[in-house]
């Protein structure tokens, strides 16, 4: 049986005309964004935010039709949190600080938030926030680690800027959306808006243009006012766009090809002025391009629901969204001596067996993986060939040392899960070979997880604040997932710092980042090791359950849409169905 995507409504796209005179018109308020009060857009982002809520069904019940979801599928809650709720949420959080920038000049922080470490680097504790925080995601924390030469005494200089500027220069910015999560062009679009002071021209990608149209109610309001425009179409519409002289700066979520083709142009002509470092495209770009996520597993004392557990986790790095994620996990790192690293491999697999395989909405899913096949012919598919979808492939043993491995150096995007392992006589050795490994061999920079147990916590000691500070990551994630990272708009999501633009990789600036800082290195995420109730008995007093956004949970559907209702109208008296659902996943 073949499973058929249907079809929602085609957006044409827009004509040169068109297009012209949404740059134009952009190019003629651009100043009245720059100078309108603070408070004037705080007001129109809290709107915003209210808006979303009011479209959010729809828009998530268009996005279930797009990827050939039912509607009442558990994977729902995919949609409900990374599409409206992560919009809303980062939305409310841009609007608490720019009320503390009008009323004191920066964003203000919790006390005893900031502190540094034994090098001399700042980091900010900067989730949780509130109640509502504490509550609904307990036990998970977020740092984020400043760059070098950012201290605790100038740390306020070195955030939200742009709001300190006397007269600061207006810029048109050209946001090319990506095709796979929705927040993900909204929320580019507000930073864009909000951290930089740009009016933006938003070109949907055509995989999820069904969206537009909620964009354009999102947005009513700064479209009214010359500040945002949306634009459909494909590469030609792209290119038109990525040349026009009345685009000031660009912002691409996409793929180091497209950046290259952007920056330096198509063909041999493209590759020769990338050598040369001679771009075509002389305006400032910023970027989010992905990336070959390692999942580095720490051997230590897993018990069989440990196992099971962190199986259920790993899929869902791999498979949520069907695997069109950024940071979907792609390489396990495995420990070559532990008891533990075949039983994982097995759990692993059973869970994506008993998991449904999904249609394969992304263009190239299917040559990826057949790619896959075809160079490691060991690999394992968990589903049989089927029109529409791709099998899950697992490829359980990758040398080490191919460095030049395709599962190393290209982002699979999709359904491919790869295995390698590593030496290390102990936990601390393993792990100091595993930071090696991630950081010189592995593609790109944007995220990485790491799953530690809590005996081997402490038996690592400093060793693991040591290999957090190694990575060279823009989100790393400890017993989580970077996924979360992305969700938490305290946080800031981009590549590690230090790309060019002819060794782009995983790309060059940050976006959420609500508190504004303007030179962020990375960003941290803590979860527990276990769930609740199990991780009671463990001495781990946490409440949250398995996370609503497991491709394994049964109520994540309505424990995220409920989510997404607390957000648009806050109430206490919501939580206990939150919570009731919650522990029913």
């Amino acid at each position: 049986m073949s499973i058929a995507i249907p079809q929602l409504a085609a957006q044409e796209p827009t004509a040169h005309t068109d297009l012209d005179r949404a740059v134009q018109r952009l190019q003629q308020h651009k100043q009245a964004w720059v100078r309108l009060p603070i408070l004037e857009k705080v007001a129109m982002l809290r709107a915003l935010v209210k808006r979303t809520g009011e479209v959010a069904e729809r828009w998530v019940h268009a996005a279930l039709r797009a990827k050939g979801l039912p509607l009442d599928t558990s994977l729902a809650g995919e949609e409900w949190t990374s599409g409206p709720w992560a919009l809303m949420y980062g939305g409310k959080h841009y609007a608490t600080s720019l009320e503390q920038i009008a009323a004191h000049g920066a964003p203000q922080l919790k006390p005893g938030s900031v502190r540094t470490r034994p090098d001399g680097q700042v980091v900010v504790d900067v989730f949780p926030q509130d109640a509502y925080d504490s509550l609904l995601l307990n036990g998970i924390t977020a740092e984020v680690w400043m760059e070098p030469g950012v201290t605790v005494a100038n740390l306020e200089q070195n955030m939200a800027s742009w709001y300190r500027q006397k007269d600061p220069k207006a810029h048109v910015a050209l946001v090319l959306g990506a095709g796979n999560i929705a927040s993900i062009a909204p929320l580019d679009v507000l930073y864009k808006l909000y951290a930089e002071g740009q009016v933006c021209l938003l070109k949907m990608n055509p995989v999820n243009e069904y969206l537009g149209p909620f964009m354009q109610e999102v947005f009513a309001p700064y479209i009214a006012a010359g500040f945002v425009e949306v634009a459909y179409g494909g590469v030609e519409v792209g290119e038109y766009l990525t040349q026009h002289p009345g685009i000031d700066e660009l912002h691409i979520t996409g793929s180091e090809r497209t950046h290259d083709v952007i920056v330096f142009g198509p063909g041999p002509d493209g590759d020769a002025r990338k050598r040369r470092a001679e771009p075509r495209n002389p305006r400032r770009i910023t970027s989010e391009l992905g990336n070959v996520s390692p999942i580095i597993v720490v051997p230590g004392p897993w018990s069989a629901a440990d196992l099971r557990y962190q199986a259920e986790h790993i899929a869902t790095m791999k498979m949520h969204n069907g695997g069109f994620n950024c940071v979907a996990g792609q390489v396990l790192v495995l420990p070559e001596i532990w008891d533990r690293t075949e039983p994982l491999l097995d759990e692993i697999s059973r869970v994506l067996t008993e998991i449904p395989n999904r249609v394969a909405y992304y263009p190239g899913a299917e040559q990826r993986q057949q790619a896959a096949v075809a160079a490691h012919p060991d690999a394992r598919l968990i589903d049989p060939p089927r029109a529409g979808t791709t099998p899950r492939t697992l490829v359980r043993d990758v040398p080490a040392t191919d460095a030049q491995n395709m599962s190393f150096q290209k982002e699979a995007f999709g359904s491919v899960l790869s295995a390698t392992r590593l030496p290390g006589a102990s936990a601390a050795e393993f792990l100091r070979n595993a930071v090696v490994f991630a950081n010189d061999t592995l593609w790109g920079t944007l995220g990485c997880n790491v799953l530690v147990h809590p005996t081997t916590m402490r038996e690592l000691g400093p060793a693991l604040d040591d290999a957090i500070a190694a990575l060279r990551y823009g989100c790393i994630a400890v017993n989580a997932w970077t996924g979360v990272g992305f969700l938490l708009s305290q946080t800031s999501w981009g590549a590690f710092p230090g790309h060019t633009l002819t060794d782009i990789k995983s790309g060059i600036g940050v976006v959420h980042n609500s508190y504004f800082f303007d030179h962020p290195q990375k960003s941290i995420v803590r979860q527990p090791f276990y769930p609740m109730p199990r991780g009671l008995f463990h001495g781990a007093f946490s409440i949250l359950p398995k996370p609503p956004w497991f491709v394994t949970n049964r109520t994540g559907a309505e424990t995220c849409r409920r989510f997404v209702e607390l957000e648009a109208d806050p109430s206490p008296w919501k939580l206990p169905g939150i919570f009731m659902s919650a522990l029913r996943g």
